[in-house]
């Protein structure tokens, strides 16, 4: 850590020397996503945006940048901070069969998806690509056809292998005909995490690739589950999302809830680690004034910053969803007005 010396004399000549250690911490980058993976070069002009959160499905064919997307090229070369999700989840591709598929002239044939997640009662379970496919190589054809395309996008991302383990698992998971509770499925994920790492790591990656792993980060248990020590020392980044859903709900209490159990219950490597909020938003139904919300958050993000524990240092709004912006119009005016007021510049 740099170190400042300070020798001060009095005019009998008597000196005293201090020192104090500091640390030059960078602006927090203010970021966004638009619902459906649209295009939000519109939306963020004339604001500090300096961060974005993508989607991509190992199961789609065009992962890095994807189809009809050149946008992202040219904002990632641009000098926007990418935040990629990679997702097990089967999604972008016609249909849920095998495919077929050659990438740098190898040939692979990957199994279709043999694991459910998401199992709320009620729903339509969504399917995915299964920790044991993953762990058996039967998906290293996806990992490979993914790096291939990376390698031509001519900039490094952080990439998050998955968007919300929790989420996924918060009522089991499936896989071929085995029934896995969110304990066993958090444990076989961070298996699967690991491969993907392993297997990634060891090959050559543009310069600035960067990993971590997706949670929503709303159950303490599985927060402590899924970042064990061995797999944080593998990880750039701590990630967790951020929504108020509730009338009651704080900027502050909202980002500060999952950074006080990583504090309190994570490893130094883990608590070494900046955090990426790859997803934070204000649910209109309950809090109509969305732009006076996110007022507050820039206050809040300092005042966690200047706390014991990770620093945060990407937060990307997401309009979508819970946090859909309505009206738009004021609810940009906010995030610009927000992202235009320290820790953000």
């Amino acid at each position: 850590m740099p170190r400042v010396t300070v020798q001060v004399r009095d005019a009998a000549g008597r000196t005293t020397t201090a020192t104090a250690d500091y640390a030059l911490n960078q602006p927090v980058l203010g970021g966004y996503y638009l619902s459906g993976g649209a295009d939000p070069t519109a939306d963020m002009a004339g604001g500090n945006f300096r961060s974005l959160t993508q989607y991509r499905s190992f199961a789609d064919g065009y992962i890095f940048p994807g189809y009809n997307r050149p946008w992202l090229t040219n904002l990632g070369k641009a000098g926007m901070k990418i935040n990629m999700v990679l997702e097990l989840k089967h999604y972008g591709a016609p249909n849920a069969g095998p495919q077929s598929f050659t990438v740098d002239g190898t040939s692979y044939t990957v199994p279709g998806p043999s694991m459910t997640i998401q199992q709320r009662p009620g729903t339509t379970w969504p399917k995915a690509y299964g920790y044991g496919q993953v762990l058996n190589g039967q998906c290293d054809g996806l990992l490979h056809r993914a790096l291939s395309q990376y390698r031509t996008l001519g900039f490094g991302v952080n990439i998050q292998l998955a968007s919300e383990l929790d989420t996924d698992h918060e009522f089991g998971t499936t896989e071929g005909s085995k029934a896995y509770t969110w304990a066993e499925s958090d444990a076989r994920a961070v298996q699967a995490m690991n491969y993907i790492l392993t297997w990634f790591k060891a090959r050559t990656l543009p310069a600035g690739t960067t990993f971590s792993i997706g949670l929503g980060g709303f159950d303490r248990a599985c927060f402590q589950r899924t970042h064990p020590e061995a797999l944080m020392s593998r990880l750039d980044f701590l990630q967790w999302n951020a929504y108020a859903t509730n009338a009651n709900d704080t900027a502050l209490s909202r980002f500060r809830r999952t950074k006080d159990w990583a504090v309190a219950d994570l490893g130094p490597v883990a608590l070494s680690r900046p955090v990426i909020i790859a997803e934070w938003g204000v649910r209109s139904a309950e809090i109509p004034n969305q732009s006076a919300w996110i007022a507050t958050v820039p206050a809040a993000v300092a005042k966690l910053n200047a706390e014991r524990g990770p620093r945060i240092v990407r937060t990307n709004y997401f309009n979508s969803g819970w946090g859909t912006l309505s009206p738009k119009a004021a609810g940009l005016a906010a995030l610009r007005t927000a992202y235009a007021t320290r820790p953000y510049v």
